[in-house]
């Protein structure tokens, strides 16, 4: 039996890193099927991706244009989902704004590494670029520690 069948990632407002991180795991290879959603922790109407995230993707054959921001909700925690932040600083703020959170881990805290995903909006393009490059990077060490986990289940 699988140990999620559900993933979360979180970011500010879920127009940027989030999106993005979503987009890199579904293009990568589990060992079985996850859903894979992102959220954002101020959302204040349902916006589209960023535009220099959106050119980023779709520079590495990947597009999030139908993707729009929505809020965490309570709902989205239970034992099934994984939840993962950019940075510590949304983990601490969803310990303190949610109820029965579990499941709730840093990203990098959760495949053993120390590195915030920084917010790279209001950057240059280049940032826009590091931060995808982060991110990949980081969602294949993510892929292994999955398929890992789905073996030992």
């Amino acid at each position: 039996m699988k140990k999620y069948d559900r993933l979360i990632f979180v970011s500010n407002s879920d127009t940027c890193r989030g999106p993005m991180a979503e987009a890199i795991l579904k293009s990568k290879f589990l060992l079985s099927e996850l859903e894979v959603e992102s959220r954002g922790l101020v959302v204040l109407f349902p916006e589209p991706v960023n535009q220099k995230a959106e050119a980023i993707l779709a520079s590495h054959g990947l597009t999030m244009k139908d993707h729009t921001a929505k809020m965490l909700e309570q709902e989205d925690f239970d034992e099934r989902t994984l939840i993962l932040v950019m940075e510590d600083a949304l983990k601490q703020r969803i310990f303190q704004e949610h109820e029965n959170v579990q499941n709730t881990w840093q990203l990098s805290e959760y495949i053993k590494e120390e590195t915030d995903v920084t917010e790279p909006v209001g950057g240059s393009l280049a940032d826009y670029g590091a931060c995808y490059e982060l991110l990949d990077c980081m969602i294949s060490s993510l892929v292994v520690v999955l398929n890992e986990e789905e073996l030992l289940c």
